[in-house]
């Protein structure tokens, strides 16, 4: 078992705000409502914790579900301590020496008590005016009381009384559930008084970001997955206790971020914990044999269900006298069961069972588990649990025999729908012990699932099967045929990876089933997991594998043959496309031959190849075959990516439309996804910025089990952080982009995360470290041979190899970069030849040929459009008419500081702001809209941004090519205009 440190109040901030500003204007009666768990103890806790200092007497009382004869007993319980507040005896009102009997701890500080009253009703309410008059006295207070649910009449009465009439300084703050309680939690007879604050304070479940934050801030982690966290709260439903056991459960050791498979294993076999066990326990002791056959059948059936499926699965259980004793639910009760098929996730494919007919006497008992808050109506007339673990508590319960005979009452029932829901069917026949119907219907479901272009399911129920110890051996090879083939178009890849090596460890597939297995291991290890270093060698052992399935082989030379990936040159690429189109040839297998064409269509755009839109026009786009068009979406959203990076934007975007549009109809996530990723990075292009660092980072947060196709992402995100002057950030995410194993990463991607961090390096005056990074990446290009890929590095190269003094070096990449782009479409990269033309004449120097070079790179950029691209190019031809003693720099200095200002490239903005300082023009920085007395200047804004990063004022005056004292003024003033003390209080502004 974990040791966690105490739970912290996570997703309440509204709510406690609430509580807090009620509890200090009293008079104020406050409700803190929600379920068992929820945290209504916790806020009020909170609250108290945060209210302002003074003199404020805090008074806590409890009801209890088991009482012991006590009238009044949580207010009295919650007076007892209040000695040490009271005034002396003789200036408290008489009447409260009635208390004397009740409080013998307050005895001796208490008036005398009163003659005793012979109506019993007019002693109780002197005994109300008595505690009413002590609150008054001890007051300003804050009386508490918690779990009012359970309050007895007399109490309910008493805190009427109170609240009607309250004393000027008293808060009554009172926790309740409202499970089965129709009226409000005081009575009906209860009415707000006009001059008291009445606030009611419902708290509803954590929603996924929530649980993620209570989870971490448990087990002190900030690296859980999406997945795990995912996971964490569907089996939770967001309630906050169920958390925080779960959590508890878990190992000391849990895996890290890299694994989510293992931290969602973990959550999983932590099972449920005790704690809610008997929580579970002590609920259905109460319920009647009926109602708890309703549960018992809820519990098997795991789904929401309506009540006539409840009725049937239930059976003669949910009347027979002994069904109340399949209820204990001990500490030594069965871990999880073994979930079938898909069960994580199970789903129903076809309509719901509502139209069964067997009926049975179970409305009632349904009708009291409701009222009992053990279970809960679900939108469409389905009952169910509140969250997965208390129905893995109850159903852990349950004797296995009983077990098994409701698995089979519920397979029976759902076979007699008219639509048969397939995945629920294969994992009530699991629990049932019934192999052989597991097997049918688990495969029928998977293959079901991927024809309606749910390749996700799919992939899930096979998954489920193949990881059971129960699967007999004779199955487990179609299986993983079938995981294999649906793989590929999925976005999860670790199970599958496992699943995969594991089954190719062993001898029972026949080669060429192995050759298929392996090939298609080798596609989703170079795709959704981008190792193409393991995935490669994978697909060549698959090909000698497959000599006698030509069909296959040619998929696999097509992969093979996509040039983004490896270390081979583009001609040996060219030599594999040519054997997958010769092995297709003969084949008649359009599916085969639309993956074929497809992946030639990527090959030709990717090169700049001036037929790549004549292969494209030939997709078949209007197949009826699914399989056929779900290559076609993976080609458009392929040709997409290539457009973009030869600047072919338009064309990109109508790629993109009719990819995405395919990818939703046939189910194809993997390329769905991969457009959204790159599609970013089109973005980046084109100037579209403003929120874009923000669209990145959340994109890239669900993609942390497909390292590939978020490349794209974190280029971006470097390629931001590198125009804000952001110098570690960008670093950072030009690695994650390939640099730190560019040999297994996407070439064009690499190549432009090398340009990015060539820039860097000179804008750091790092100048051994930006031409080594040249090198390398120059490196890359001509070993490959596709020159259009460099646009982002070839420029940049330039520059580093001709401030270093290699004038030859730089020379000879442009007339290789000429050559190399001289018959191919790709118009960025043109665009970029103009721009390094324009860099190697500034350092010969021959300003006049630089000045034109750069004003042609402009235009080509601004066309494009690429705008900060342009800005670039503009900046260079400011710069050499500089160098002429021309007049008509300052100009272009102040148009490409506009653009980077339009744009957010700070960094780029404050040089040729500086230059223009420096040459005596005055540029003021672009203001906003009107702005109140405290607001931030531009300048203000720049400063605190890289302050909240926790840059020196040093690091800032480099940045923004200011004096470090005038950082130090802007710093000064944003300190007082924020209305902090510290540079740790600055937030980054929004």
């Amino acid at each position: 078992m974990s040791i966690v440190p105490p739970p912290p109040l996570v997703g309440r901030a509204t709510e406690l705000r609430t509580l807090i500003d009620a509890v200090t204007r009293p008079p104020a009666v406050v409700l803190v409502e929600g379920e068992a768990g929820i945290g209504k103890t916790r806020l009020v806790r909170a609250a108290l914790d945060r209210l302002p200092s003074g003199d404020r007497a805090v008074l806590l009382g409890y009801c209890h579900q088991i009482r012991e004869p006590f009238p009044y007993g949580p207010v009295f319980e919650a007076l007892r301590d209040i000695r040490g507040r009271l005034p002396a005896a003789h200036r408290l009102n008489p009447v409260t020496g009635a208390l004397r009997g009740h409080l013998p701890e307050l005895a001796g500080a208490l008036p005398p008590s009163p003659q005793p009253l012979e109506d019993p009703r007019a002693e109780r309410h002197r005994v109300f005016r008595a505690i009413r008059a002590l609150l008054a006295a001890v007051g300003p207070a804050v009386l508490v009381v918690e779990d009012l649910h359970w309050a007895d009449d007399g109490t309910l009465d008493l805190l009427r009384f109170l609240t009607g009439q309250p004393p000027q300084g008293l808060a009554v703050v009172a926790t309740c559930r409202r499970d089965g309680v129709a009226g409000p939690p005081l009575g009906r007879a209860y009415r707000h008084q006009p001059d008291t604050a009445n606030v009611v304070v419902r708290l509803a479940p954590l929603d996924a970001s929530g649980v993620g934050s209570l989870a971490g801030a448990l087990l002190e982690r900030s690296d859980l997955s999406p997945g795990f966290v995912t996971r964490l709260h569907e089996l939770t439903a967001g309630i906050p206790f169920v958390v925080e056991e779960l959590v508890r459960s878990l190992p000391a050791s849990l895996p890290g971020a890299d694994d989510p498979d293992a931290l969602d294993r973990a959550v999983d076999r932590a099972g449920v914990p005790l704690l809610l066990r008997e929580a579970m326990a002590e609920r259905m002791a109460g319920l009647s044999p009926a109602a708890a056959g309703a549960v018992l059948a809820a519990a098997v059936l795991r789904l929401p269900a309506g009540e006539q499926l409840i009725s049937a699965v239930g059976g003669d259980a949910a009347l027979g006298p002994g069904s109340a004793g399949l209820c204990t639910l001990g500490p030594g009760s069965a871990g999880p069961c073994t979930l079938g098929p898909g069960s994580a996730g199970l789903r129903t494919l076809g309509p719901s069972s509502a139209g069964l007919c067997t009926l049975g006497p179970s409305s009632a008992g349904l009708a009291e588990a409701l009222r009992a808050g053990v279970l809960h109506e679900h939108p469409g007339g389905r009952y169910g649990f509140r969250h997965a673990l208390a129905q893995q508590a109850v159903y852990d319960a349950i004797p296995g025999p009983e077990r098994r005979s409701a698995h089979v009452r519920a397979m029976a029932a759902l076979a007699a729908t008219d639509t048969p829901p397939l995945v629920q069917l294969a994992f009530h026949a699991r629990q049932a012990e019934d192999t052989d119907a597991w097997v049918r219907h688990g495969t029928a479901a998977a293959q079901q699932a991927a024809a309606l272009g749910d390749t996700a399911l799919a992939v899930e129920v096979v998954e489920g099967m193949l990881d059971d110890p129960g699967l007999p051996v004779r199955d487990r090879g179609p299986l993983v045929l079938m995981l294999s083939r649906f793989a590929p178009t999925g976005l999860s890849h670790q199970r599958v990876v496992r699943l995969l090596r594991q089954v190719l460890r062993g001898d029972f597939l026949s080669r060429d089933v192995r050759g298929e297995v392996r090939l298609n291991l080798g596609v989703v290890l170079s795709n959704q997991a981008g190792d193409a270093a393991a995935g490669r060698p994978e697909i060549m052992a698959a090909l000698a594998e497959l000599n006698d399935r030509p069909t296959l082989a040619a998929r696999g030379w097509a992969s093979m043959a996509m040039p983004e990936w490896g270390i081979e040159s583009l001609a040996e690429h060219a030599e594999w496309m040519a054997r997958a189109e010769a092995l297709v040839a003969t084949a008649d297998n359009p599916e085969l031959s639309a993956a074929v064409l497809a992946n030639r269509a990527s090959f030709e755009m990717t090169t700049g190849s001036p037929g790549a839109f004549d292969v494209a026009a030939r997709l078949p786009v209007d197949d009826p075959r699914t399989g056929v068009r779900r290559e076609v979406a993976r080609a458009y959203c392929n040709l997409h990516d290539s457009a973009t990076t030869v600047g072919l934007y338009a064309a990109a975007e109508r790629f993109a439309r009719e990819g995405r549009r395919l990818a939703l109809e046939t189910g194809a996530q993997y390329p769905a996804f991969l457009l959204d990723a790159s599609a970013i990075r089109r973005e980046w292009l084109t100037g579209r910025w403003d929120g874009l660092r923000d669209r990145a980072a959340s994109l890239g947060e669900s993609a942390t089990e497909t390292p590939l196709i978020a490349v794209d992402l974190w280029l971006v995100l470097g390629l931001l952080a590198l125009a804000t002057g952001e110098w570690e950030e960008a670093v950072r995410q030009f690695h994650r982009a390939g640099l730190d194993a560019p040999e297994a990463r996407n070439v064009p991607v690499v190549t432009a995360a090398a340009g990015g961090l060539v820039d860097l390096h000179l804008a750091r005056g790092a100048m051994d470290e930006a031409v080594a990074e040249a090198e390398r990446a120059v490196g890359w290009l001509r070993r490959k041979g596709v020159w259009v890929w460099g646009a982002g590095l070839v420029p940049s190269a330039v520059v580093a190899f001709a401030r270093a003094g290699r004038m030859e070096m730089a020379a000879e990449l442009v007339d290789a970069y000429a050559a190399g782009i001289a018959d191919r479409v790709a118009p960025a990269a043109h665009a970029a030849l103009d721009a390094a033309r324009g860099a190697l004449a500034a350092a010969e120097p021959r300003h006049a040929d630089a000045a034109a070079f750069f004003a042609r790179a402009r235009e080509a950029y601004a066309a494009l459009p690429q705008p900060y691209a342009a800005a670039r190019a503009a900046e260079g031809a400011a710069r050499a008419r500089l160098a002429l003693g021309d007049g008509a720099a300052a100009a272009g200095f102040r148009e490409a500081a506009e653009w980077y200002g339009r744009l957010g490239a700070t960094h780029d903005a404050a040089r040729c702001r500086r230059v223009l300082r420096d040459i005596g023009v005055d540029v003021p920085l672009p203001r906003g809209g009107r702005r109140g007395a405290g607001a931030l200047s531009q300048r203000e804004r720049e400063v605190a941004r890289l302050v909240a990063l926790g840059r020196t004022n040093r690091e800032i005056a480099d940045v923004l090519f200011l004096s470090t004292r005038t950082v130090e003024t802007h710093v000064a003033t944003v300190l007082r205009k924020l209305g902090v003390r510290s540079r740790t209080q600055i937030a980054p502004p929004a």
